[in-house]
């Protein structure tokens, strides 16, 4: 056969870096991940749904000491002439110790573990957890490959979804106490995983629409991910050079791969990786795509501002500050003098308020009313504040606020992790470690994020060349609301 007859053959360009090969391997090992995913979501099921039908751990219980538990209310009465308990009573002290550990298992690795470190995960490498371990994710897209199939509404495709499930969430999180109780985590995590499944088996054909326009904390994590010194990189050139007709490629979120240009919306599953010889996972700046200067979306602002800067720090400061505790016995005090004490009832089910008579961990409804009000005035007072100080140094700048709004990232994503790290150091504590130096590391996350924060806030400012006075105003009052939100989370750690 003449040599001008062969079909032609395209053979890729060796890989030059690790990170490149990287991704290549996750291309073509699609059935590691999904043997990941598949052990994810059997973990993380077992985590949810046992525990909630499991009694409430004694208060003594621990995760990790051996003398806890049932152990600490044996009835001296039960036990032997030798001071043994009847095998009957000590296996059902042994079932009731291991079912306190499972418990506080579950408790200790979703709030102490997970949530903390997929948003450092997110900060760090982008939306690998999206792609490639989120059991919600993997189950919606299996349910979207064997569902209906239906077209995406446009009603399910508002840009503001992101912002008003994850309002909802944590708001409803606080509400029935999501982070000490397993009913009410099954009641969010399973309902939201639920809801995911449905979504993908009614619509999309394979791909992950509940992730894309649904999911609570998609769009934290489209905002965190801005930061991430990783990123799936697409040479348009060569893409649009490759001498050959190749399918779309297979990608869940339902993303423009040959114009994707940065890391917010791309899942990291690296099934692109190395289509038409032009995507790599490769390296960046970390902040190339905050200094680029692109603006993000209102509805993307808008969640940054009022739901990661505003609702988030009103849902961990209400705890623990001791102003709230006052105004709910001045309000309580105020009904009692006036005769109206339906406000009072503890009668709310549990799956509205939290109401666990056995623990005597009871809201009533003036409970969730101030919840609801601490939260929603934080939300307001702070966002608001924000809102307008970041428009006027934009202002002052000639810089679109929205563009500018992106140097808070990073002072978001150190305050989401304090925030849910808590929870962390609660069950450290309890488990008796020493935690002097909390303290300490918890200053230092908190100035590195206003520090971040504030080198963005000048470069950005100073790219656009407004003039040494409007420059210099603007600056500072960028760095009044770094100060504003710092101030905020040392009220939490360190005065109340």
């Amino acid at each position: 056969m003449d040599a001008q007859t062969l079909p032609l053959q395209f053979i890729p360009r060796p890989r030059s870096t690790r990170l490149a090969r990287l991704g290549d391997w996750m291309a073509a090992h699609r059935r590691a991940i999904l043997a990941i995913q598949w052990f994810i979501v059997a973990f993380y099921t077992l985590l949810v749904v046992v525990p909630a039908f499991l009694p409430h751990p004694n208060p003594e219980a621990r995760l990790f000491s051996s003398d806890f538990g049932a152990s600490s209310f044996v009835d001296p009465g039960a036990c032997t002439a030798d001071g043994s308990m009847p095998a009957a009573q000590d296996k059902a002290h042994y079932v009731a110790e291991w079912h306190d550990r499972l418990v506080l298992l579950a408790q200790y690795l979703f709030w102490g573990v997970w949530w903390p470190f997929v948003i450092v995960s997110t900060m760090l490498l982008g939306r690998v957890w999206c792609g490639v371990l989120c059991p919600e994710g993997a189950l919606s897209e299996f349910a979207s490959r064997r569902g209906r199939g239906r077209a995406i509404p446009k009603w399910l495709r508002w840009s503001g979804w992101p912002v008003v499930a994850f309002i909802l969430t944590t708001v409803y999180g606080q509400l029935v106490s999501v982070y000490d109780y397993p009913q009410a985590t099954l009641l969010i995590l399973g309902g939201s995983t639920v809801a995911a499944v449905a979504v993908g088996w009614l619509y999309g054909k394979g791909k992950r629409v509940w992730c894309r326009y649904l999911c609570p904390v998609s769009g934290v994590f489209a905002l965190l991910a801005r930061l991430a010194p990783l990123h799936f990189r697409v040479d348009r050139e060569r893409w649009s050079a490759f001498p050959a007709r190749t399918g779309a490629v297979d990608c869940p979120p339902l993303l423009d791969v040959k114009h994707m240009t940065g890391a917010s919306q791309c899942h990291a599953c690296g099934r692109c990786a190395g289509h038409r010889d032009a995507v790599e996972l490769a390296a960046r700046a970390p902040n190339r795509e905050i200094l680029d200067a692109r603006p993000a979306s209102t509805p993307e602002a808008l969640l940054l501002i009022f739901g990661m800067l505003g609702v988030a720090i009103g849902a961990f400061q209400w705890t623990v500050n001791p102003w709230f505790v006052r105004a709910k016995q001045a309000a309580a005090e105020w009904l009692v003098a006036r005769d109206v004490v339906w406000p009072l009832a503890d009668d709310a089910p549990w799956w509205l308020l939290t109401n666990y008579k056995d623990t005597g961990d009871v809201f009533t409804w003036l409970d969730g009313a101030l919840i609801l009000g601490y939260i929603a005035f934080v939300a307001l007072a702070l966002g608001g504040l924000i809102r307008l100080g970041v428009g006027a140094a934009a202002k002052l700048a000639r810089l679109d606020w929205r563009a500018l709004a992106l140097a808070l990232i990073p002072l978001a994503g150190v305050g989401l992790f304090l925030g849910l790290s808590m929870m962390t150091a609660t069950h450290l504590r309890a488990e008796g470690l020493p935690l002097g130096w909390l303290a300490t590391l918890r200053g230092a996350l908190l100035a590195g994020g206003v520090a971040w924060s504030a080198w963005l806030g000048v470069r950005l400012i100073a790219a656009r060349r407004p003039g040494a006075l409007r420059g210099t105003a603007a600056a500072a009052v960028h760095a009044s609301l770094l100060a504003l939100i710092a101030g905020n989370w040392m009220l939490v750690f360190y005065v109340w």
